[in-house]
This record gives structure tokens, sequence and C-alpha cells, in this order.
């Protein structure tokens, strides 16, 4: 009998459960459209470059089935660990996982047919240095699909802590700001030059945008993806003795905002890239 046929489903399996509800709101819109540009195709040699907890990377396992192997690599050892954990309970064999970062990947020169990175490859320290290592470990050829959220991201929230920091006269937060948002979300411009120069060929751009609705400003702040996410970043631009005042006033500001809007709504532009290795 078919595997597929013959596998009994265990709904009390506390891990089951626990893995059940595995993908975060925040990764599925980049998600949806990466995993909509990849080109199935069998026995593929695949990479997530900064898997994390694992989407996309067990999805995609799954949807190549077990004569494809993918590859997972990211530095986050619980992360990793919890890949491991879908793996045994979906009863995956086709996965592997790699602590360690992709400015030094562990991989042969042109081993890999399709690389993936759902807004990962843009968190790596070494941005530049990220992108010559997927250059060499991607066969001739090869698809390289990548999401990132671009510079624009909460705009409605940047704008009010930049007013803030003008106000209370913190001209270095401001410019630590600009930085923190230039780091993490480059340019379009900036991205295809340096992918072209790690030897790809970029065969389309797409871009998109969706849209996180809270009721106020304190809401918003209280969020698990605000407070695990992005929080401690936007603290790090604030002296430390003007944090709560900074934060207090930003809450205020969002929170008349939404009064007058009837919501506040943050905007979340991204792009999807789709290239090939020449």
């Amino acid at each position: 009998m078919k595997q597929y046929l013959n596998q009994k489903v265990d709904r009390d399996n506390i891990d089951g459960v626990s893995v059940m509800d595995e993908l975060p709101f925040w990764s599925a819109p980049f998600g949806i459209q990466l995993l909509n540009t990849i080109q199935l195709k069998p026995k593929l040699r695949v990479l997530d470059v900064g898997c994390c907890a694992g989407f996309p990377l067990i999805e995609i396992a799954q949807r190549l089935g077990s004569a494809s192997l993918v590859y997972g690599i990211d530095p986050w050892n619980r992360a990793l660990d919890r890949v491991c954990l879908k793996c045994r309970v979906y009863d995956i064999h086709n996965v592997e996982v790699i602590r360690g970062n992709a400015e030094h990947m562990p991989f042969h020169d042109a081993c890999f047919n399709l690389i993936v990175s759902n807004n990962g490859i843009t968190n790596t320290r070494d941005l530049n240095q990220t992108l010559q290592e997927c250059g060499r470990i991607s066969c001739p050829n090869a698809q390289l699909v990548m999401t990132y959220n671009s510079e624009n991201t909460m705009i409605e929230f940047y704008s009010v802590l930049r007013k803030v920091l003008v106000e209370q006269q913190l001209s270095e937060s401001v410019l630590k700001m600009r930085s923190h948002i230039h780091e993490k979300r480059k340019p379009l411009k900036y991205m295809t030059t340096i992918i072209k120069q790690a030897g790809f060929l970029i065969k389309t751009i797409h871009s998109h945008s969706f849209r996180l609705k809270f009721i106020d400003g304190t809401a918003m702040l209280n969020h698990y993806l605000i407070r695990f996410w992005f929080i401690e970043n936007w603290k790090k631009l604030i002296p430390d003795d003007m944090v709560e005042t900074i934060f207090e006033e930003v809450e205020s500001r969002l929170n008349m905002l939404a009064e007058d809007r009837g919501e506040l709504v943050l905007s979340v532009p991204f792009i999807t890239l789709d290239c090939r290795r020449q």
C-alpha cells in the first residue's frame, strides 16, 4: 500500500499540534510570491538561505518530493531544532539543516540548482558576500528567487518616529534610523547591481505590498511580531535615558492617528526577484 494511504494522523499528539500552526503571518505574503515564482523540476538540489524555523524550506521539500534534496542554512540553533521537529512530525526525509552563516557556506562550488531566500539574505551581515557565495555554489542556469521588504516598510511608523526625534533634537538618532533602514532594506537599484555582480541574470522583478492593520498604536507596539522582531532594534536608535520618553510620545501620536483614521495601517511593500546563474 502507498505510504500516504497507510499513514495515520494522531490529532492528540502534542508535537503534531504544536507544529500545525507553523507559519508566521509576516512570512506568508512574501513566501506565497516566492513559491509561485520557483520552477519545480525533478531531482533538484535546493538551498534555503536563512531558513529560520523552516518556511519555505519544508514546504518546498514537500512540493518537490523525496527525489529532491533541500538544505537550509541559518545561524539560529533553536530555530533549526524547530525545523527538525517539524520534519519528524511530518515524516519528511529530504531536508537537511546546517548551522552556519550565509557569508561562508560549507558547500562545494556549483552544487545547487535552486536557491531561495524569503526575507533572509537581506538580513545577513554582509549582503554582498552572501550573494557572492550564492553565485559560487549555484550551478550554471540555477534559479535564485528571493524576497525582501523595501525601504518604505512601515513608513507610517518611521515618519512619526522621525518627527518625534527631530522635535527632541536627537539628530544622531535620526541618522541612526536612516542607517538602520538602509542596512536592512536596500534600494532596488543597489540590490540589482550586487546580484548581477554575483553572476546572476535578473529575469523578473515584481513589486507587491500588504498592510498590517491595528486598532491603535498601543496594540501595534504590543503585538508579538513587533515585540519579537522590531522593538529591540528600534530601542538601539535612541539614547537609553530617552527610550521611554520617545516611545510614549510615538505611541500617543500613533493612537491619535488611529483615532482620526479609524485604524492604524502600516504598509509593507516588498520585492520578488527571479534570477538565473550565468
